[in-house]
């Protein structure tokens, strides 16, 4: 009996997924909430409800309006932000959800914009908000005063002024003079606000515990520091102490576990901005580096069926339990009191975000064969099982090309990438290819259900890629390609190229190619490298390290460095200029002759527009094929977390460019 012939995976499934987001244990763990977008009937946006999962069983809490989970305000009350018609600008809108049942009833109005809150008491939190350096204190204006103000901004809508650097931030567009402070929220007999730090301090990381807020921040007026303090305000009395200001480190992710403070903490000195950070305490006003476990806090396992985040570590009594990209895939670890680690999950697949409770431990994950679901296991690592099905629908009776693994050696090293095939894959025919090339260049490929690669499989094209030298999950030194950029890690995909060709059927002539952000850098650099490729799509790209270094918002801190230029070497120097210019695809841009799509956005600010406007120019100057397609309002997370209807115009661009030129 003959198989039934399964639907290929279209470019318009997009719009057919859900992305849960932000998961959050109640305080003793009876519930699970977290926030599920599915993209607008219209395809212009996402619309988010709040779901709860209780014994197992995930219920819908909210229908009507966009909502996000905030915060448990106790065991049967989860706050969460809503926006509606009447919702002012630069306010954030507070809801309580009871989990008896019934409409979420607004709580509080923030006057600023939340980016996070803590539990102190039933009365008092702490919050994180965005304030602007040149007014701090408009969170005190009254309606009058807030309206006059918001008249006099509409009257300077056409004007820009930046005196500082980053003075814009990819996602935020300019962010000139606005920083993140830290406030105090009392709510016993009506709403007080207070902010607690300076007007041009900026707030990261916050912990909590008891009465005690920990925080670190970086205060600055003209260029940013990349190195941190570490305060507490200790709510009872209203004291704000020092407890780390020798500004010798980047720390993070601030955690408190058996009463005392740790931290992630990088020099930077060894491996620049990407440097992996240690476990360290912070303590009596020192900073002492516990361990490296030489693998990646956090996830970095990239794919494109994720929307929203969450929360990436978590203590659960006296063990930290974290998020570990480990070669090429995402592991959970915990650590205990001494920092030694045990592996609690070590499956293929990406996952982006956890929660723990007592004796649980709640994870998204994005399997080979399916977008993101919500799992759930023992606080040991114990039975593994899956807690939703939101998108069992969107991949039934479609044909999901499953990853061949394939191992290759190349540049001394022992590599290995995959291989998709399409439908019904006969080793006789002959098939065109596509190489994708992740981002990063930290960035690492693993098992993980990608939509746009699924989507080639399905029109016809092996589809391959790879974790070169440059990529996440090996360490330091693996992924250390500063002053290398076009050499080893070229060669690798290279050579990656030749055994897919040697093991496959793909067509030689017939081959294309296609990156974003690092991935997009490869792509002009194959341009004036390579003749071996059809057609190459380039998205976000970079053509001259030089321009990118004075406009990215984190250009003066990374681009140079990526190049081997010294954190503290001059950058205007002539040396300096070099290195830049050595490693920009711009110059080697003579002779290209590859047709070439182009895609980026008009508000990316990690590799601005101007980038694929030099890189295109360059090329059409020569003669060749060229093709600019800029997505207005988006920014350098297009392909992830754009509108639904830009994310599938941009694949049908490519896809197109593809099939256009390997008809």
């Amino acid at each position: 009996m003959k198989a039934k012939k399964l639907k290929p995976v279209e470019i318009s499934d997009i719009c057919r997924y859900t992305f849960p987001g932000n998961l959050m244990y109640s305080p003793a763990g009876t519930y699970l909430a977290f926030q599920a977008a599915r993209a607008d009937k219209d395809g212009t946006g996402y619309h988010r409800d709040i779901w709860v999962i209780k014994d197992g069983v995930p219920v819908q809490m909210t229908a009507s309006l966009n909502s996000t989970a905030v915060l448990w305000a106790d065991e049967e009350t989860l706050l969460i932000r809503r926006s509606t018609e009447d919702s002012q600008a630069g306010t954030t809108e507070l809801y309580r959800l009871s989990m008896a049942g019934g409409e979420a009833e607004h709580w509080i109005t923030l006057p600023f914009v939340l980016k996070t809150l803590k539990k102190l008491t039933d009365d008092v939190y702490a919050a994180v908000g965005v304030i602007d350096a040149n007014d701090p204190d408009a969170y005190l204006d009254d309606e009058p005063a807030r309206k006059k103000k918001l008249e006099e901004k509409k009257k300077d809508r056409d004007y820009t002024v930046v005196d500082e650097i980053p003075y814009w931030h990819n996602g935020a567009d300019f962010t000139n003079k606005q920083r993140s402070a830290l406030f105090r929220i009392d709510t016993a007999g009506g709403l007080k606000v207070k902010r607690l730090t300076g007007p041009y301090t900026n707030v990261m990381s916050v912990e909590t515990d008891g009465m005690a807020v920990y925080y670190t921040s970086e205060t600055h007026e003209r260029k940013q520091s990349r190195m941190c303090d570490v305060h507490v305000y200790h709510a009872d009395t209203g004291r704000t102490t020092v407890i780390y200001n020798k500004k010798d480190f980047s720390i993070q992710n601030l955690f408190i576990m058996d009463g005392h403070l740790y931290c992630l903490a990088s020099d930077m000195k060894e491996y620049g901005l990407g440097q992996l950070p240690h476990i360290a305490q912070i303590r009596n006003r020192k900073i002492r580096l516990i361990t490296k476990p030489d693998r990646s806090f956090g996830n970095h396992v990239t794919v494109d069926v994720i929307l929203d985040g969450g929360k990436s570590s978590a203590v659960c009594g006296k063990q930290w339990i974290s998020l570990i990209t480990d070669d090429d895939h995402t592991a959970i670890w915990s650590f205990d009191g001494n920092m030694q680690h045990t592996v609690l999950f070590d499956e293929q697949g990406s996952i982006p975000f956890l929660d723990v409770c007592n004796d649980r431990i709640a994870f998204c994950r994005v399997t080979a064969d399916h977008p993101a679901e919500i799992w759930e296991m023992n606080i040991s690592g114990e039975a593994p099982h899956v807690l939703t099905h939101f998108n069992d629908d969107a991949v039934q009776d479609r044909y999901i090309a499953l990853p061949h693994r394939l191992d290759f050696e190349s540049c001394g090293e022992k590599l290995h990438g995959w291989v998709l095939l399409p439908q019904d894959y006969d080793p006789k025919k002959q098939y065109p290819g596509v190489l994708n090339v992740h981002g990063g260049p930290r960035g690492a490929y693993g098992e993980g259900f990608f939509h746009e690669m699924q989507v080639w499989a399905s029109r016809g094209y092996i589809v391959f890629f790879t974790n070169i030298i440059g990529s996440d999950g090996r360490g330091d030194a693996f992924a250390d390609v500063r002053g290398k950029y076009g050499t080893v890690d070229f060669q690798n995909l290279m050579d990656f190229t030749d055994e897919v060709l040697k093991a496959y059927p793909v067509d030689p002539v017939k081959v294309c190619a296609a990156g974003g952000s690092y991935g997009g850098f490869m792509m002009n650099w194959f341009a004036g490298h390579t003749d071996r490729f059809c057609a190459l799509a380039s998205q976000r790209s970079i053509a001259s390290w030089i321009s990118l270094t004075f406009m990215a918002d984190i250009g003066p801190w990374f681009d140079p460095s990526e190049c081997g230029v010294g954190m503290n070497d001059n950058l205007l120097s002539e040396e300096s200029f070099a290195k830049l210019w050595q490693f920009s695809p711009l110059k080697y841009a003579e002779g290209a002759k590859t047709p070439m799509l182009f895609i980026h956005s008009d508000q990316d600010r990690r590799c601005p527009l101007p980038e694929g406007m030099q890189m295109m120019q360059a090329l059409t100057v020569q003669d060749v094929e060229t093709r600019l397609v800029i997505f207005h309002g988006e920014n350098h997370e297009l392909s992830r977390g754009g509108k639904p209807v830009h994310r599938m115009r941009r694949l049908q661009e490519i896809t197109d460019w593809f099939d256009k030129h390997t008809a």
